[in-house]
């Protein structure tokens, strides 16, 4: 048996490193690191709870706005106030834009240039992936992102600015909207289903939505142009469809009002309940025990033995879980998806559809949800902030599930504890050496011995589409 380090990881939002134990050609065993410590559960320590809105979203320059609406949601619960329609609709829609974004930024720009590798030069698909997708070259970057930076308008005109923004508030959002401004969204959300429709899809959204089997993919798939198309051959061709599979056990806190929150396993869905969460920091270089979220404690001892990152392990009544796109589909009951993740797994090829597949699904009810704002009606429910309380918020990250917990004593934040999508994702071993889901993902996979970055480690840590500065905040 060897061991080999890898990293650091390019196209991955912060540092890491995955340590691979591998025999006779296979990874047997890994372990994933998290090496660089933040600290902004300790710095929120004795602020005052309004200032968690100006300090979660610099957590990451990423999903900031999946930060604010965790931390307006916890702060929402605490004072008790019901946020009017037009604010929940703005939350809503800047939420989505983000995560959307984020799905295309994570497709055009660090998962499909693994593609275009030199190493991939003979498969039949390469010569038309790499004109598309070929750092620097291809000619995808030029159409995609004139097309995501005027999606992103969306931001400046419902948040004022992305990433950090202001406007998400406990009451609702601080951004009210007039009527021609309303009407400027409308089209800018038609103009980024113009390039979704022409360009990554080659089809309309609704029928990609629509698609309820395997036998309906493939169908849809033939003779079938379009960047998704360019994917599924490769990926299939590859084997990705059964590569990467954690245990099949997903978790999702539920999204804009339109997918649920749940748990999945065993060919089952059941309700999501918050109080079955609880932190395991056996392995990370952090001190003391398994605690709830809500109990937990941030305190760092980097010389502890037996540890080898600063990320926590997350677990649900003691389980791992993976969490994102592909787990919001599975518990939303998706039936294309569902279909694929029975008969192959949680795969690599899963995790990617499922993000794509979100843009088919949510941009038409962001065209809904701008169509339902009303200008001159309220925006945000205004209230006092309690001397003392505890509450959370659970929101989805483009990456998954995102909780933010607060307990608030004399006026001030007593202790704030954050679980973000990459922390269950690649969560350390528990107190009982159960590894995470990218560590249980990267077992079995087939690793050249003078390969020193295989690139099928590298699809495989990107289906999940890490975010490391989030994950130790």
């Amino acid at each position: 048996m060897t061991t080999r380090i890898l990293g650091p990881f390019n196209r991955v939002e912060g540092d890491l490193e995955v340590h691979l134990d591998i025999d006779d050609g296979r990874v047997a065993t890994a372990r994933v690191n998290s090496p660089l410590y933040r600290g902004f559960e300790t710095m929120l320590a004795g602020k005052s709870p309004l200032d968690a809105l100006v300090i979660v979203p610099r957590i990451c320059g990423i999903c900031s706005v999946a930060q604010s609406a965790a931390a307006a949601q916890a702060l929402r619960s605490l004072m008790g106030l019901e946020a009017p329609s037009n604010g929940l609709l703005a939350e809503r829609l800047v939420t989505a834009c983000e995560n959307l974004a984020d799905h295309l930024s994570h497709f055009y720009l660090f998962f499909m240039p693994d593609f275009a590798r030199p190493a991939y030069q003979h498969r039949p698909w390469f010569p038309a992936v790499a004109a598309r997708f070929q750092a620097l070259t291809g000619s995808a970057m030029n159409e995609m992102l004139p097309a995501r930076a005027e999606f992103m308008h969306l931001m400046g005109l419902m948040a004022g600015k992305w990433p950090h923004t202001l406007s998400l508030q406990p009451g609702g959002s601080s951004r009210p909207l007039e009527l021609a401004e309303v009407l400027r969204l409308v089209t800018l959300l038609r103009g980024f289903r113009r390039f979704l429709e022409t360009r990554l899809f080659g089809d309309t959204l609704e029928n990609l939505a629509a698609l309820d089997s395997l036998e309906a993919l493939a169908r849809w798939r033939h003779g079938r142009t379009g960047d998704l198309a360019l994917f599924l051959d490769a990926a299939e061709d590859l084997g990705l469809d059964r590569m990467g599979r954690a245990r099949d056990a997903f978790l999702s806190h539920g999204a804009y009002g339109l997918f649920p929150d749940g748990v999945w396993e065993e060919g089952a869905a059941a309700p999501l309940d918050p109080s079955a969460i609880r932190e395991d920091v056996s392995h990370a270089w952090l001190a003391g025990d398994t605690r709830p979220p809500a109990q937990g404690e941030t305190r760092p001892v980097a010389d502890k033995p037996g540890a080898y990152t600063w990320c926590k392990a997350p677990r649900y009544a003691g389980r791992v879980m993976e969490t994102g796109a592909l787990a919001r589909q599975m518990l939303a009951g998706h039936p294309l998806i569902r279909a694929l993740v029975a008969e192959r797994g949680g795969s690599v090829q899963a995790r990617g559809l499922a993000r794509l597949l979100e843009l088919a699904l949510v941009l038409p009810e962001m065209e809904v949800w701008a169509r339902q704002l009303k200008p001159g009606e309220p925006w945000c429910a205004h209230g006092d902030l309690p001397e003392s309380g505890s509450a959370f918020g659970l929101v989805e990250a483009a990456r998954g599930a995102l909780g933010h917990w607060l307990d608030v004593r004399q006026g001030r934040i007593h202790n704030y504890q954050i679980i973000a999508p990459t922390t269950w994702n690649f969560s350390p071993r528990d107190e009982g050496g159960v590894p995470g889901a990218l560590e249980q993902a990267l077992v079995g996979l087939p690793v050249e011995p003078d390969d020193p970055m295989p690139v099928v480690v590298q699809h495989v840590v990107r289906s999940f589409d890490p975010c490391m500065v989030c994950t130790v905040h």
